[in-house]
């Protein structure tokens, strides 16, 4: 019988791996998986909707933040069908052509999370460094322009790897190691030459996962220096306090992400479960933690939600 690859006119799909060694407790384990996308999608749609019903922030840096809860948002939505469908029906089975879409959103949104953090970083060094120059440097026609460059950065990123990957054969096992289509996980099972590919990666990681997060030390040490140089502590403190939320969520996407690196890098032969975790806390934790740290530490995004709140409660 001949093999099926996805060069032949027979319907090519792959595997996708649920939680390795405990499939019979998948419908145990989709609660907290459903909980922590419920908490993603309701924070981030909460926070939009607060955004958008406030005139009062109507702000370059609330405008951001809407890029990154809808940033947020998209990441979330990718991954929820093939998760969710594994966990609940065991449906592992995803065609050729789902498996790319899935991984060009996914690699898109998470790009995408980078590059509105690095934006965001810059929004926080002209309102404490240039702080008289805030609103005529980051006008609502720059931040627009910020919003396309930064699709166009992530999409010009992703598609030639999306090419240069599906021009090539799929001959070996059709068994995936996550739940959803990843890059490098894909790789793995081509038969061919993919030394161009792997080295097109490298280059793309190099631009923007180790670029934007030396960006952003920058536009630090710089806030940093400006900090020091204020008078009196309580300023000192009001400037870091403004700054906080930022930082914490450039933690919670470059922490996992580091750690998800380190582990392929060094713990290869590792059991495929602390991979599949480390792999699920990198795409679950920035969109579930994102609002919740901006609702804690923004008042007048606490203040808005209250509102929004209690408007729905007298309406």
């Amino acid at each position: 019988m001949s093999e099926v690859t996805n060069t032949t006119k027979e319907p090519f799909y792959f595997i996708l791996m649920g939680i390795p060694g405990f499939e019979a407790s998948h419908i145990w384990i989709s609660i907290p998986f459903c909980c922590l996308y419920t908490i993603s999608i309701m924070g981030n749609t909460i926070i939009l909707t607060v955004i958008r019903t406030e005139p009062s922030l109507r702000q370059p840096m609330y405008l951001f933040l809407s890029m990154l809860a809808l940033t947020d948002l998209g990441l979330t939505l990718t991954t929820l069908p093939t998760v969710m469908q594994l966990l609940w029906f065991n449906i592992r089975k995803i065609s050729f052509e789902a498996c790319f879409a899935q991984l060009f959103f996914l690699h898109g949104f998470s790009f995408m999370e980078s590059s509105v953090l690095l934006a965001m970083s810059f929004d926080r060094y002209v309102a404490i460094c240039r702080p008289l120059h805030y609103a005529t440097i980051l006008t609502s026609e720059v931040i627009g322009r910020i919003g396309i460059a930064i699709i166009c950065r992530c999409v010009l990123a992703v598609l030639p790897s999306l090419f240069l990957l599906k021009r090539l054969p799929f001959c070996r096992s059709h068994l995936l190691s996550h739940s959803y289509c990843l890059h490098q996980d894909m790789i793995r099972l081509v038969c061919g030459d993919v030394r161009f590919n792997s080295w097109y990666g490298f280059a793309v990681l190099l631009l923007i996962i180790v670029m934007d997060p030396l960006l952003i030390v920058l536009s630090y040490s710089a806030i940093l220096k400006s900090i020091l140089g204020t008078a009196t502590w309580t300023e000192r403190l009001r400037a870091l306090n403004n700054c906080l939320s930022h930082i914490l969520a450039v933690l919670v996407l470059y922490v996992p992400m580091v750690g998800l690196s380190m582990t392929h890098r060094f713990a290869k032969h590792a059991s495929p479960l602390v991979h599949i975790l480390m792999a699920h806390t990198y795409l679950l934790a920035p969109p579930v933690m994102n609002p919740i740290i901006y609702s804690v530490k923004t008042k007048q995004i606490r203040q808005g939600m209250f509102r929004l709140l209690f408007q729905r409660k007298v309406h």
